[in-house]
């Protein structure tokens, strides 16, 4: 997910949970659109890889790996390609629906980081505890408002002791780096990195992203 100025676009389904703003940035018909950006980028003979080779760089060979907000399933697919178990989920159906079509045998699921819980990935026939998660493109930022802090405790309760935690967002708005850094410490976790890109360039005060990354307690 990337932002965009906010639209009118539908709702979750009543008793999902709160809103995400995900569902007011886009209409169903920019959100089937959305699917095909990386498709397009990647056609332009553009880098699509990058967060993925981030990833995989952190993690031991055949890791599991939870792409929490994974879209159509980008990152996790590359980390599959790189021989990790990877899984996805997503709250947008769109989203999931076509990553099933372009990764066939990616397990991909519809799931509100909002009820992420081992529980909840059980239910959907997914593993239940992980060596590293990402949440690439935004996805913190385009949570329901004031829910970020229980998302980090969901991802917090599917980490296994001594995981890590990677997030790449937009600094300067509403929730910043600096709020994920608070949340990450109520759960225990303890910032091992912040880069200004997921290139590793440095990450000053002018930086416009940032990507942060934790490591649970043992």
């Amino acid at each position: 997910m990337s932002e965009v100025p906010p639209t009118a676009g539908r709702a979750p389904a009543s008793g999902a949970g709160p809103r995400p703003r995900w569902f007011d940035h886009r209409t169903p018909r920019q959100r089937h659109e959305y699917a095909y950006r990386f498709v397009r980028i990647a056609e332009r003979g553009e880098d699509i890889d990058g967060e993925a080779r981030f990833v995989d760089a952190l993690a031991d060979r055949r890791s599991r790996i939870l792409d929490a907000g994974c879209g159509t399933g980008r990152v996790a697919a590359a980390l599959a390609r790189a021989g990790h178990h990877a899984v996805g989920v997503d709250v947008d159906p769109t989203l999931v629906g076509k990553g099933r079509e372009f990764y066939p045998g990616l397990p991909l699921a519809t799931l509100d980081l909002w009820h992420l819980s081992p529980a909840g990935l059980g239910g959907l026939g997914l593993p239940t505890a992980y060596d590293v998660v990402v949440c690439a493109g935004n996805v913190m930022l385009f949570l329901a408002e004031g829910t970020e802090a229980q998302v980090l405790r969901g991802l917090d309760s599917v980490l296994r002791p001594g995981g890590r935690a990677a997030f790449g967002f937009f600094t300067g708005r509403d929730y910043d780096h600096d709020d994920l850094d608070r949340d990450a410490a109520s759960v225990g976790w303890v910032r091992e990195h912040r880069f200004a890109t997921w290139q590793l360039d440095p990450f000053t005060d002018d930086s416009d992203w940032a990507v942060s990354v934790y490591r649970s307690g043992s």
